[in-house]
Formats: structure tokens, C-alpha cells, sequence
């Protein structure tokens, strides 16, 4: 690590550890592309509903709702059907 003058004060560059496990990974295997937390797949999979994504509702308990109907239709679109349910 080199430390360079600045004026009258000493400027030390910051090393991120974590930053050159990542380059080396990426280095290793290049195929790979980085994986998402749980947490941001499930916020972008609600953000696909508009009424969610800008909040019109007044009622606390009309979002909730709404929320739990966004949840339901994302768990039924996950689940694999032989048969289309709308069309027989």
C-alpha cells in the first residue's frame, strides 16, 4: 500500500477485501452471473404490480389486501400446472 502526500496531510488509499474476492470469482468463472438476495427477487417480483408500486390506496387495509393478493398470484404463477387452469 502507498501512501501519498497530500499538502500537509497523508492520503491512504481504502482496500476493500470483500471487492477483490468478488474480481477474483468473477475471474475464476466467468459464466456465472451474480446471484440476487432473496429479498430483492421477492421486492422486484411486487414491483411488476403497478397498483403496489405507487401507493393509491387510503386504506391501510385495502393495500394489505392488495398485497396479499399480489403474494397469492405470485405463488400460484410459481407453481408448475400440466394443465391450463383459465382454458381447461
Amino acid at each position: 500500500m502507498r501512501v501519498a502526500p497530500v499538502g500537509d496531510s497523508l492520503l491512504i488509499p481504502i482496500q476493500h477485501p470483500v471487492h477483490h474476492k468478488e474480481v477474483d470469482f468473477k475471474r475464476h468463472h466467468p459464466g456465472k452471473k451474480a446471484r440476487r438476495w432473496v429479498v430483492e427477487v421477492s421486492h422486484s417480483w411486487f414491483n411488476r404490480f403497478r397498483k403496489l408500486l405507487v401507493r393509491y390506496e387510503k386504506l391501510a387495509r385495502s393495500f394489505l389486501a392488495l398485497n396479499h393478493l399480489a403474494a397469492a398470484i405470485i405463488a400460484f404463477r410459481k407453481v408448475p400446472l400440466k394443465v391450463n387452469v383459465v382454458y381447461g
